[in-house]
């Protein structure tokens, strides 16, 4: 292990002076610091045995060499052998010297190497004479090599107290290490405080220890405040770089530019880092296939990148390369690890489809649509269903009537020639078309308009066919006057046969007519009047009338076509006045604007003439016509007519002298606009229709008045056939009603007085006695009882049991025991009266 020393003898630190000294001498240039190194008495080869802090000494070194063949100093200060060592003597020693080529600049540093098995030999008058010169207890640094090979225990260090001198000391130390996990690592003499380590260190598990030394004397007393003891572990390259995977894939697209980047390797390292262990190289060690070379790696960054733009996927799709790290910033003795990387090479549309031939022929009859005549193949290197690969057809020539259509399958990239309108073999028998094919994506390289697109011609052949007849031009015309008579014979449909461009045996049909206004020959497809034309009647546009005819021959062939009538206008409509009523606000308006209208063509329509149709001489007083137009005058009042409706007739007559006359609703309103004579027009009907209500309302009230007096009379005269005697008790009787048509619970009034209780009357008046009945269907049931089931007549006599039903027809059907209407009213009021005094005298309480 290597540690530094704390304290050396006289005679040692002297001959070290000494060397110094020869070293200054020796060498022409400016010296640093020495260094001292403590290793063991044997050096195996590549073996790491410390390092020097050369920054401290010369910063801005280029060059850095050493006097010792035997040892090898990195830039970061490391020292290793390079052969295996022995130290034969106590010491050994060579120069690390450091040129700096700018400003041509050198220093050394001397490096001293004793044998660490001495050290302790010279502990103990080392210790004295630092008792002299200063004091003792207090950090000291210490450092051991990781995975020292020992002998151990290893002797680190000593620490000692001043007290020592007046006191006897005994050591302890505490920790990581020793009596915390891993335990029993560390230890140090309880009398000396010799402190030792038991076996060899890991530094990537351990990078340093956290010790802390006691002292105190033998009754436990401590005169010495707690040491922190730190115990650096200083690094060994003994962990290999690891890649970061160990197969790296990556994708690049062909023909690239030269330092495309194709993608990064990374790789780490459990040394300590900022240190040579762990400074890394990357680099390639094979590429397969080998020749050429494409590809080159940044040795500091991992990253790959191409040195040829010749990459053609095409050719070879797939790189692997087998890439190595090395720490030790690459040196021979570092420690390197392997990776492959396997290299896609991308394609890119460099490769143009081309026919598999030149020209193709095919054929197609004729009327056919719809229809696949033909496919063609391309070829294309590049991948397969990417668009890079797959194909787009264009016609370029032979189709400028739109007869074809050429789309790619998507399943076998073939191009699909496709009928999309049917040829006619007897206009041409044969087509010729030019077609052409490129990628979806964009041709990547530059090409010239020759080699940038696929040609191939293709001839199609027209078969003929034995067709029906045709029907061209499939709309025709035929001109007939509308005065024409019935029977009138004109030109009709002609359809021929294509083959023979003849008309012969071709019949005719017709399949719409809708006004029946014609008939068709079926032989010559001429039209015969049937009905009289009219070119003003409804659904008639711009005076052409269509039928539609099917023409067909022997074998059923057919085709349709539509005959347009052609009606040419005769006068036989004169003008008139559309708007038959119109408004004059007399506040704001003298006249009114009257337009005329004339069914007939314009040669048969205006000027109008206007003129007042009148024998009436106040007519004429009171209205005047002045011409604004060819189709419009002014009608205008004069003598201030008062406010009203008037008829007006006007005459219109057309330029060939046809006229009608119409009779024209002129209102004088006392208004400012149109619109508020309609309302109040309107105002005028709701009040009409208002009163006419009310006049049903007051003639339904009278009606009411005389039936309910009709009732009175009725009664009255019932009421006096017989006169009945009420007895003194009668009030004291409660009158219980039942009306089964709609059941409840009953409801019994008791009073000292006869009170009223109107059960669903039927609108006529009840004349009779009380008694008790049922209603059944509108039968109305009153039974008058005092006490229990005691009827009215209980007081006069047994067995009188009066029944009312007043629903049938007003009939009343008695016992002989009957009550008049006088001897009721002179029995009821006293006591109504009675009653209603003591309801007041209740009401005032």
């Amino acid at each position: 292990m290597a540690a530094p020393r704390p304290a050396r003898s006289w005679s040692g630190g002297l001959c070290r002076q000494l060397l110094l000294t020869l070293s200054i001498l020796t060498f022409a240039c400016d010296a640093c610091k020495p260094v001292i190194l403590y290793v063991p008495s044997k050096l195996d080869a590549e073996k790491f045995i410390g390092r020097v802090n050369l920054e401290e000494c010369f910063k801005s070194a280029t060059l850095i060499h050493s006097s010792d063949p035997d040892f090898q100093v990195l830039e970061d200060g490391s020292v290793y052998t390079t052969n295996a060592v022995l130290l034969a003597s106590e010491k050994r020693e060579f120069i690390i010297s450091l040129f700096d080529t700018e400003s041509q600049e050198e220093k050394t540093i001397s490096v001293f190497l004793e044998d660490q098995t001495k050290v302790q030999k010279e502990k103990h008058s080392t210790e004295k004479l630092l008792r002299r010169s200063k004091r003792r207890w207090a950090p000291i640094p210490c450092s051991m090599l990781e995975n020292s090979l020992g002998p151990f225990p290893l002797f680190l260090q000593q620490i000692q107290s001043d007290t020592a001198q007046n006191y006897t000391i005994y050591y302890s130390i505490s920790g990581p290490g020793v009596d915390q996990e891993p335990r029993n690592l560390f230890y140090v003499e309880r009398d000396t405080g010799n402190l030792y380590c038991t076996g060899p260190v890991d530094r990537e598990q351990y990078e340093s220890f956290q010790l802390v030394a006691f002292a105190t004397t033998s009754d436990g007393y401590t005169p010495e405040l707690p040491l922190p003891l730190i115990i650096k572990i200083e690094d060994e390259n003994d962990n290999y770089p690891i890649f970061t995977e160990t197969t790296y894939i990556f994708t690049v697209l062909e023909n690239g530019r030269v330092g495309t980047t194709v993608g990064q390797v990374c790789a780490t390292d459990k040394d300590e880092p900022d240190t040579m262990h762990t400074r890394l190289r990357y680099s390639i060690l094979e590429q397969l296939p080998s020749r050429p070379t494409l590809f080159t790696m940044h040795p500091g960054t991992g990253v790959i990148t191409t040195t040829s733009s010749q990459l053609d996927r095409e050719v070879i799709d797939k790189y692997q390369l087998k890439v190595k790290v090395q720490d030790m910033d690459g040196q021979h003795f570092g420690l390197q690890t392997t990776a492959t990387c396997i290299i896609n090479i991308g394609d890119v549309n460099d490769n143009l489809p081309t026919f598999t031939h030149s020209s193709y022929v095919t054929s197609v009859e004729e009327n056919t649509a719809d229809v696949e005549i033909l496919r063609v193949t391309v070829e294309d290197k590049d991948l397969a269903n990417t668009a890079n690969w797959r194909a787009n057809y264009t016609i370029l020539k032979g189709n400028e009537n739109g007869n074809f259509k050429i789309v790619t399958d998507p399943k076998t990239n073939e191009g699909i020639l496709c009928i999309v309108k049917p040829l006619d073999y007897e206009e041409r028998q044969q087509m010729t078309l030019e077609i052409g094919v490129t990628n979806e994506a964009p041709y990547t390289r530059e090409a010239t308009s020759k080699s940038a697109i696929s040609t191939a011609t293709v001839t199609v052949t027209v078969k003929n066919q034995d067709e029906g007849p045709e029907c061209q031009p499939s709309a025709q015309t035929v001109r007939i006057k509308e005065s024409e008579p019935v029977g009138t014979r004109s030109n009709g449909y002609k359809a021929y046969d294509p083959e023979t461009g003849s008309n012969s045996g071709i019949r005719y049909r017709k399949l719409s007519d809708p006004k029946g206004w014609v008939t068709l020959d079926e032989d010559s497809g001429s039209i015969t009047i049937f009905r009289n034309l009219d070119r003003e009647a409804e659904s008639i546009n711009n005076g052409v009338y269509n039928i539609t005819v099917l023409a067909s021959d022997k074998d059923g062939r057919s085709c349709t076509g539509t005959l347009g009538i052609v009606m040419e206008d005769v006068n036989d409509n004169g003008p008139f006045i559309p708007k038959t009523t119109v408004t004059i606000c007399k506040p704001t308006m003298f006249s009114t604007e009257i337009v005329a209208v004339d069914p007939d063509e314009p040669i048969n329509g205006p000027p109008f003439a206007f003129s007042l149709e009148s024998s009436d001489s106040e007519v004429r007083r009171m209205w005047r016509l002045k011409k604004i137009n060819d189709t419009a005058t002014w009608l205008s009042y004069q003598n201030d007519p008062p406010f009203g409706s008037y008829v007006v007739p006007i005459r219109v007559t057309d330029r060939l002298g046809l006229s009608t006359i119409n009779s024209l609703t002129v209102r004088l309103c006392d208004c400012v606009t149109e619109a508020e004579c309609d309302i109040r027009s309107i105002e005028r009907a709701g009040e009409v229709r208002l009163g006419t209500w009310a006049i049903l309302a007051i003639l339904l009230g009278i009606a009411l008045l005389f039936c309910i007096l009709f009732t009175l009379v009725c009664a009255a005269s019932r009421a006096t056939r017989e006169v009945k005697t009420l007895p003194d008790d009668l009030a004291q009787q409660n009158l219980i009603v039942s009306n089964t048509e709609a059941p409840g619970d009953d409801k019994v009034y008791s009073t000292n007085a006869f009170t009223t209780h109107t059960v669903g009357t039927s609108g006529q008046g009840v004349c009779g006695t009380l008694g008790s009945g049922v209603r059944n269907g509108g039968q109305e049931t009153i039974e008058l009882v005092k006490g229990g089931q005691q009827t009215l007549d209980s007081w006069r006599g047994a067995g009188y049991h009066h029944t009312l039903d007043p629903c049938r027809g007003g009939h009343v059907e008695m016992d002989n025991c009957r009550y008049t209407y006088s001897e009721w009213h002179n029995f009821t009021q006293p006591r109504l009266g009675e009653e209603s005094i003591r309801g007041h005298t209740l009401i005032k309480n």
